[in-house]
């Protein structure tokens, strides 16, 4: 592929990827989106009132997203490394823990990599976590967390007669309908989430902060164009979110 091919493809790629990649960015800060829930009720009594299950689904699984956003931002970054290697000399190596994790790369793309990093570490920051208030198990079945059962009582006012008087001889009872709260169904509700763990979540975190040191330091590095196809997308998102997707 040429240059000037590249440069005529770049800038509506870049608009789309990115309105589609915001479009999930503010999807998973929304809890709404990313929990969910069932439930059942069960009259107390034989013959009570029944009603019907009720249920919300989550809309939003941060596995699901993270691989979109992956998908995007891998073209993204593919399209963009093989214009800025072809566009200058200037190139730096990415070391990280002693080795050479990106060789040579140049100068613009390092600063490009280095607004992705910024971006993930908004994305991934801002994504909502599991309630560490309630127990979670992960359900492999539907691809998301949920908790144990918690149970809820159903009440309803009934009218109840107390006796004032007992009977005597003389007399019948005396007795008086007042209103009463009693217990006709209990609820069994199951949470389910899309969320991510605190803990996951802070391992990302740490991760594009080591990325993000290590762009820095190969510019500072840095000496110094047939535009050859690269892929170095994958390498990069596959660091961070390896135990993810």
């Amino acid at each position: 592929m040429k240059l000037n091919q590249v440069l005529a493809i770049e800038s509506n790629k870049k608009k789309h990827h990115h309105e589609e990649i915001s479009k999930l960015h503010h999807a998973m800060q929304k809890e709404a989106l990313v929990n969910g829930f069932h439930r059942v009720y069960t009259p107390r009594d034989e013959g009570g009132e029944s009603l019907p299950p009720e249920s919300q689904k989550v809309q939003f699984r941060y596995k699901d997203v993270v691989e979109q956003v992956c998908d995007k931002l891998t073209d993204l970054i593919d399209l963009t490394a093989t214009k800025d290697w072809a566009n200058c000399e200037a190139k730096g190596d990415v070391m990280v823990n002693g080795e050479v994790f990106l060789e040579q790369v140049p100068v613009p793309h390092l600063l490009f990599l280095e607004k992705q990093l910024d971006d993930l570490r908004t994305f991934v920051s801002k994504m909502v976590e599991l309630d560490p208030g309630e127990t979670w198990e992960w359900d492999a079945n539907s691809g998301q967390f949920r908790s144990e059962v918690e149970e809820q009582t159903k009440k309803s006012k009934k009218k109840v007669a107390i006796v004032l008087y007992d009977a005597t001889p003389e007399h019948p009872a005396q007795t008086q309908l007042i209103d009463d709260e009693v217990i006709v169904g209990i609820w069994k509700r199951t949470k389910f989430s899309g969320a991510i763990p605190g803990p996951e979540k802070k391992k990302l975190l740490a991760r594009i902060q080591t990325l993000s040191e290590a762009m820095k330091f190969a510019r500072e590095r840095a000496n110094t164009a047939d535009a050859d196809e690269k892929k170095i997308g994958k390498r990069v998102l596959g660091y961070i979110f390896e135990e993810v997707v």
